[in-house]
C-alpha cells in the first residue's frame, strides 16, 4: 500500500499518542527513565495548532512527528515509528515531508536533539544531512545523559 502523508486531527490524538508511547519506551528506559502520562501532554495543543504529522500505511497511523516553530525554523520535537514498522524507512519519509514542509514554508531549516547514546537516530538525522552542532545535558534535567543538538540548514 503506499504511504500517505498528512497533518493530525484531534480525534486522532490517542492513536499518536500510543505510537509515540510504544516508540519512545524503550529510548526512555535506556535514559533510565520511565515514560508517564506528563509526556505528551502537550499533544492536543499541538494537534490543534497543526503541528502534528501522520505516516499512514492506508488508514493506519504508522509514524508521527510532532513539530514546533522555533528560530525561524521548525523543531522536531518527536518522531517516532510504531514498533512493528521500525526499520522500513518511515523515520526517512517522515523526516523528507518535513523538509518539505518547511521549506516550502520559508523557514531556515530544521533542528532537533536526542540523547547522544542513541546513536542509530544519529545515523539517521546525519543522512538526512543533520549536523551536530553540540552537545549538552538536557535542559529538562530528568536524567544525566548527554544530548546531541542537530541543525539542517536550507540555503
Amino acid at each position: 500500500m503506499a504511504m500517505t502523508f498528512r497533518k493530525a486531527v484531534p480525534a486522532e490524538r490517542d492513536d499518536v499518542e500510543r505510537i509515540l508511547w510504544t516508540s519512545f519506551t524503550p529510548y526512555v528506559r535506556n535514559l533510565g527513565r520511565e515514560i508517564t502520562f506528563h509526556h505528551y501532554t502537550f499533544l492536543a495543543a499541538a494537534i490543534e495548532r497543526g503541528d502534528v504529522y501522520l505516516a499512514l500505511d492506508g488508514e493506519e497511523i504508522v509514524g508521527v512527528a510532532a513539530t514546533e516553530r522555533r528560530d525561524g525554523g521548525l523543531y522536531i520535537d518527536r518522531l517516532g515509528v510504531a514498533p512493528t514498522r521500525q526499520g522500513a524507512g518511515l523515520g526517512s519519509f517522515l523526516l523528507e515531508r518535513i523538509e518539505q514542509i518547511a521549506r516550502s514554508g520559508g523557514l531556515k531549516g530544521l533542528s532537533l536533539e536526542t540523547a547522544e547514546m542513541a546513536e542509530g537516530n544519529i545515523r539517521l538525522y546525519r543522512r538526512h544531512g543533520f549536523e551536530i552542532v553540540r552537545r549538552g545535558p538536557p535542559a529538562h534535567g530528568r536524567d544525566a545523559h548527554m544530548r546531541v543538538f542537530m541543525e539542517k540548514t536550507f540555503i
